[in-house]
C-alpha cells in the first residue's frame, strides 16, 4: 500500500514537471514581423534571406520552441544559372533513351559521379541504344548447319524430346499462322532456361568456391541474345493484353518447372533446350516461308535489329529472321554439347564453354 501511494505521488510530479512540454494544448501561432526584424534575425544564422514569416510557439511553463520557415542561404537563380542547369540536365541524358528516341527525357541528377558514357559508331554517329553497346554486335554466322539434329537414344533424351513436342501441339493451336506473335511468345520462354542455368552454376560456383569454366557467361549470354530477339519482334508484332497474360503465365510456370528440371538433371534440362532450338528453327524456317509467299508483309528491318546484327540500312523482316535463326541453331548446338559432357560422367568446367559462340 505504501508502495503504490509512493509510485502515484511520483507519477503526479512526472507529469507536473514535464507536462506541459508533451501534452500541452497550445496553439501555434503565425506572426508577421517586419523586414528590419526579419534581416536582423536572419544576420544571426546566414546573411542571404529571402523571407519574412517565423513560426513561433506561445510560451509554456517549459519554455519557448522555435520552428522556422525560412529558407537560409538560397538565391534566386538567374536566368543564366538557369540556362546553364538545364544544359547540363540534356548533356548528361547521353542523348536518346534505352529503346527509343526519348529527347524530352530529363537527366538523372546525382552525386554518385556515375555519368553516361557518350558512345558513338565507327562512322562517328550517336549511339542511341542503352541496352547494348557498340562491342556487343556481330554478323551472325549463317553459314551453321540448320538440319542438324540429336536423336533420342536415352530415356531422359526420350522425355526430353516428346515435353517439348507436346508443348508445341497448344502452341501451333493457338497461334496457327500468325508468325510474329508465335517469334515473340517463342522467345519469352526460350530467354528463361540460360538465365537460370546461368544462376545455378552461378550458386554452384560460390558454394564450393570453383571456377565454372566460363559457362556462367557463356548461359548468361545466350539468355541475353534470346531476350534481344524478343525486344526486336516487339517492334514488328505487338501483342494483344491476353497475349501478354499468356506470357505471364507461360512464364511462371516454365521458370519454376526448368529451375526444378535443372536441380535434378542438368543434362535433361540441356537437352531438353537443344531440342526446344530445334523446334525453333523450324518455327522460323515456317516464317520465311510465309514471308517469301507474301502472306506476312516484309516490312523494314526495325532499327534495333541494324544496330545489334549489323545489318544493311536497307535490311527488312526476312533478314532478321534469318539472323535470328541462325542464333537458334547455335543455341541449339551449345546446349546439345553441354548435355553430352554431364552423360559423360564430367562437369561443365571441364570443357571450356562457347563464349561468343553465335
Amino acid at each position: 500500500m505504501m508502495m503504490s501511494r509512493g509510485g502515484a505521488k511520483a507519477a503526479k510530479s512526472l507529469l507536473a514537471a514535464v507536462g506541459p512540454r508533451l501534452f500541452s494544448t497550445t496553439t501555434t501561432t503565425i506572426r508577421t514581423i517586419s523586414s528590419h526584424e526579419a534581416l536582423s534575425a536572419s544576420h544571426l544564422l546566414k546573411p542571404d534571406v529571402a523571407s519574412s514569416w517565423i513560426w513561433t510557439r506561445a510560451p509554456t511553463n517549459g519554455g519557448m520552441r522555435f520552428s522556422s520557415t525560412i529558407t537560409l542561404g538560397e538565391k534566386t537563380p538567374t536566368k543564366e544559372e538557369d540556362a546553364n542547369q538545364k544544359k547540363t540536365e540534356k548533356e548528361s541524358t547521353g542523348g536518346d533513351a534505352a529503346g527509343g528516341n526519348n529527347k524530352g527525357d530529363k537527366g538523372i541528377a546525382s552525386y554518385w559521379g556515375v555519368e553516361p558514357n557518350k558512345i558513338t559508331k565507327e562512322d562517328g554517329s550517336e549511339w542511341k541504344w542503352n541496352c547494348f553497346r557498340p562491342w556487343e554486335t556481330y554478323k551472325a554466322d549463317l553459314t551453321i548447319d540448320l538440319k542438324k539434329h540429336h536423336v533420342p537414344t536415352t530415356f531422359l533424351d526420350r522425355l526430353a524430346y516428346w515435353t517439348v513436342k507436346s508443348l508445341r501441339w497448344p502452341t501451333d493451336l493457338f497461334f496457327q499462322r500468325r508468325y510474329g506473335c508465335r517469334a515473340m511468345m517463342l522467345e519469352t520462354v526460350a530467354a528463361v532456361p540460360g538465365m537460370v542455368g546461368g544462376m545455378l552454376l552461378h550458386c554452384k560456383s560460390l558454394r564450393r568456391f570453383e571456377q565454372s569454366g566460363g559457362w556462367i557467361k557463356a548461359l548468361l549470354e545466350e539468355a541475353e541474345n534470346e531476350r534481344m530477339h524478343l525486344m526486336t519482334f516487339m517492334e514488328v508484332a505487338k501483342p494483344k493484353w491476353y497475349e501478354r497474360a499468356l506470357v505471364i503465365t507461360v512464364q511462371g510456370v516454365f521458370f519454376n518447372a526448368y529451375f526444378l528440371g535443372y536441380l535434378i538433371s542438368p543434362k535433361f534440362a540441356h537437352r531438353m533446350v537443344g531440342y526446344l532450338e530445334e523446334e525453333a528453327i523450324h518455327s522460323y524456317t515456317e516464317f520465311l516461308k510465309e514471308l517469301d509467299k507474301g502472306n506476312i508483309e516484309n516490312v523494314p528491318a526495325p532499327a534495333i535489329a541494324i544496330d545489334y546484327w549489323r545489318l544493311p540500312a536497307d535490311a527488312t523482316l526476312r533478314d532478321v529472321v534469318i539472323v535470328v535463326r541462325a542464333d537458334e541453331a547455335h543455341h541449339r548446338d551449345v546446349n546439345h554439347f553441354a548435355s553430352d559432357i554431364h552423360y559423360q560422367g564430367r562437369e561443365l568446367k571441364e570443357a571450356p564453354a562457347p563464349i561468343g559462340y553465335h
